[in-house]
């Protein structure tokens, strides 16, 4: 997205606070950040974007136009395969191998049409078995209404068609998702609702974060990216993570020792 965010995800990994990131193959800092993101132990995995524009030749919507077209069943399945192929080319030229994983900016990858576009993809590469982000089962016990209400709409959006059909073809997910929240109240709110999630946490969920090290004037989350960072970064994390016998999963692994509880 940009080196700010750049430089905050390879500063968490370095504290082992991190076991993965999603690469954003056409943002601005990929080419020039890629090389110390591969000498990592970071899982690595295709950020898929159809929303954002950065120039590239893909064809990309506003969010919620997006979702409508895919609903309305509007979206050309060789358009998007033709995107998909695109993006995992550049991702596979960037890094050198395929993704570990594959999940979607704003979670574009499991609406209705983008999901059987990838799926097709990737059944053109056999013994190629990347896990997929599932946004369903959001662990959101105690947080606000307002909080639990995105997770919710976010999982409504496709999560649990997309699960049906990655175990039919014989794809894995996460079991549970957290990190939803509104993206406001800096420091003080982020770190209230972390204990929260990691309390929730099981073995192989997924905690999804937005952290970034500096301010970038042309991102408008730059400043809660920041708290994020913050939070993320620091010794109560640690100790958290501690309270709740959690472990960080580390590269190539989704699932945890049996005696403690894993995250990715």
């Amino acid at each position: 997205m940009n080196a700010a965010v750049d430089a905050g995800i390879l500063a968490l990994a370095s504290l082992g606070r991190l076991s993965a990131t999603s690469l954003l193959v056409d943002g601005p800092a990929a080419a020039s950040d890629v090389p110390a993101l591969v000498r990592t132990s970071l899982q690595i995995g295709l950020h898929l974007n159809l929303t954002e524009s950065f120039g590239q030749p893909d064809r990309c919507w506003p969010l919620r136009r997006l979702i409508l077209a895919a609903y309305g069943r509007r979206l050309q399945r060789p358009m998007l395969q033709t995107a998909i192929r695109r993006q995992l080319a550049l991702f596979q030229a960037l890094v050198g191998r395929l993704p570990d994983y594959i999940d979607g900016h704003q979670h574009v990858h499991q609406l209705p049409g983008v999901r059987e576009a990838l799926l097709d993809v990737l059944r053109e590469s056999p013994g190629y078995r990347p896990w997929l982000r599932h946004t369903g089962r959001p662990r959101m016990l105690g947080l606000p209404l307002r909080l639990r209400l995105k997770a919710r709409v976010i999982a409504g959006l496709g999560a649990s068609s997309l699960r049906r059909q990655l175990q039919a073809q014989g794809y894995s997910c996460n079991p549970g998702f957290l990190g939803v929240y509104d993206f406001q109240g800096g420091v003080a709110a982020y770190q209230r609702w972390v204990p929260y999630w990691l309390s929730q946490c099981r073995t192989g969920d997924v905690f999804m974060c937005h952290p970034a090290s500096g301010a970038d004037p042309a991102d408008s989350l730059s400043e809660q990216r920041q708290a994020e960072f913050s939070v993320l970064s620091g010794a109560p994390f640690g100790q958290w993570l501690a309270d709740y016998h959690l472990i960080v999963a580390g590269a190539g692994e989704l699932r945890g020792a049996a005696s403690r509880e894993t995250f990715a």
